[in-house]
């Protein structure tokens, strides 16, 4: 049984210290992907985006990504459509279609994100650090 205090499970992401990346635009904290989670076949995190900044030009070779507003409000480019995504709100980002967010509210864009790949890879399409 895995319960607080325990030997730490393969299997369970707890609150703490999650890997995570800040830049500029925001912040990405990694809860689950093979790195994190050996053995795991997704990849799971929460992006937070300040208002007014987008993340940069990318896309991912290697899988789909889904991303669900849980707060703020912000207009997604996915290919060559701009779409306004507000909380509760999906948007699937194909594999390989080039896209970015930019927050639109006045409060931060928090957002969950899932990929279809425990090794998530992203090609930049224009300068500005990997999203």
């Amino acid at each position: 049984m895995d319960r607080e205090g325990a030997e730490p499970s393969p299997f369970v992401a707890r609150p703490g210290p999650e890997p995570s990346v800040t830049e500029a635009w925001g912040e990405l904290r990694w809860l689950v992907s093979g790195t994190a989670m050996p053995g795991a076949e997704q990849t799971l995190g929460v992006v937070t985006i300040h208002p007014g900044r987008r993340n940069p030009l990318h896309s991912h070779p290697n899988c789909e990504e889904l991303l669900y507003v849980v707060s703020g409000r912000c207009e997604h480019l996915l290919g060559e459509e701009l779409h306004a995504l507000s909380p509760g709100s999906v948007i699937r980002i194909p594999r390989g279609v080039k896209h970015w967010a930019r927050c639109t509210s006045a409060e931060p864009l928090v957002a969950v994100i899932a990929f279809s790949s425990g090794e998530r890879r992203t090609d930049s399409h224009e300068g500005g650090g990997a999203a």
